[in-house]
């Protein structure tokens, strides 16, 4: 056990339409910064694709669950295999926030935002995703961000990325719980 295994609580409703998580992860904030911004470090835990280095460029984020885990994806995730987001980034300021747009269904675009605080040898990420079209959309994307953490929790620390649909189910009950119906 080190100190990062209990790097798992779940995120919270701070606003309405909104949800933060934060974890601890190991390495500066450099290190983090490209595991947000670079595609072959980025698809690791979440997605593979270009960001703009400049606010108003572009962001295209094309998700293969299928390379996350050995586990297959349940069958109501399948179709998201290959599923592009299209977003622009918002706010630009390495190696310290990173935002971007992220589509919400047929909604409003929401946004993303990515947080990096040093604390000693390490990192703190705080997300925080707002503008979230409704309750349905906030269990989405708090149980996704929190599974995809745990994925980049693993990587960074050179770990198999273990039970990531199994987990996501778990996440989707406690988050629903939370956040509601």
């Amino acid at each position: 056990m080190n100190e990062y295994s209990g790097n798992d609580s779940l995120g919270t409703v701070t606003a309405p339409r909104t949800v933060r998580i934060e974890r601890l992860l190991p390495g500066p904030a450099e290190r983090i910064w490209a595991y947000l911004t670079e595609s072959d470090k980025r698809r690791r835990w979440l997605a593979k694709g270009p960001i703009a280095d400049f606010v108003g460029g572009d962001v295209r984020l094309i998700f293969h669950h299928s390379e996350l885990s050995q586990e297959p994806a349940p069958a109501e995730y399948r179709k998201y295999e290959g599923h592009t987001n299209h977003g622009k980034v918002t706010r630009y300021d390495p190696p310290h926030v990173l935002s971007y747009t992220w589509p919400d269904g047929d909604n409003e675009p929401s946004e993303v935002t990515f947080e990096l605080d040093t604390i000693g040898p390490d990192t703190k990420l705080t997300i925080t995703h707002t503008r979230l079209a409704n309750t349905n959309s906030m269990v989405s994307v708090a149980t996704g961000w929190h599974t995809h953490l745990a994925a980049l929790v693993s990587h960074l620390q050179g770990q198999q990325i273990k039970d990531f649909w199994a987990d996501h189910k778990r996440l989707e009950s406690e988050y629903r719980q939370i956040i509601g119906n």
